[in-house]
């Protein structure tokens, strides 16, 4: 288990930018049988145990007492420098399960992909219900079942840990190999310009006669 140092923010506390100038995290902790609790943490510590344990991973506190397991819930992070700008830790509580989103790792190697089939992945991530204390930190995903064409891996193939549920579908399709089709290039008939040639010359002779009878005077207007 990770464990992760933090200190009580009060209300009196340094401003959110304030705290991320000097290189602390302004965070809340909260859960079922957990009152929210303004929080503050070490910008170099947190992003650490981020990379470690994601947010599938018991991450335990110290510094509120005794140590809280809790999960990382959410980090908003900055949209310029992408560092957290604030993160929300939920309290757990050992034999109560949990529905979460556990990473899916792809290993192995597709023989219908090696082949030239496309690799199509569905989901990235496995919504699972399990006791805080028994979460994988990921399932892993074994490509090498996709022999052929069409073939395709469901939620229900992954194997799960004991005290671990699916929370979707058990038919939810996480991987395909997929038949690669090629795009039929359009094929456009060349115009035929004979024929343009010919429509244009008869109009041009048809707008000559127009003009040619206009102009010649009538039998009527002679004697008149």
């Amino acid at each position: 288990m990770l464990t992760l140092s933090v200190e009580k923010r009060e209300k009196s506390s340094a401003s959110a930018p304030a705290l991320l100038r000097k290189g602390l995290v302004p965070a809340v902790v909260y859960g079922a049988h957990q009152a929210s609790t303004p929080i503050m943490v070490s910008m170099g510590a947190f992003q650490k145990v981020l990379r470690e344990a994601g947010e599938a991973t018991i991450v335990s506190l110290d510094g509120l007492g005794a140590p809280l397991p809790t999960l990382i819930h959410e980090v908003d992070l900055d949209p310029l420098t992408n560092q957290p700008r604030h993160v929300d830790f939920y309290a757990v509580t050992k034999g109560k399960k949990v529905e979460i989103a556990i990473p899916l790792m792809f290993v192995g190697e597709s023989p219908a992909v090696k082949a030239g089939a496309n690799l199509l992945k569905v989901l990235h991530e496995l919504e699972v219900k399990a006791d805080p204390m028994s979460l994988p930190h990921d399932f892993k995903v074994d490509l090498s079942a996709l022999v052929a064409i069409n073939d395709r891996i469901h939620a229900k193939d992954i194997v799960l840990p004991s005290g671990v549920e699916l929370a979707v579908d058990p038919e939810e399709v996480i991987a395909l190999a997929q038949e690669v089709v090629e795009e039929k290039e359009e094929v456009v008939a060349p115009a035929d310009i004979s024929s343009i040639e010919v429509e244009k010359k008869g109009k041009e002779e048809i707008e000559v006669d127009g003009a040619a009878s206009a102009a010649a005077p009538t039998k009527e207007a002679k004697k008149a």
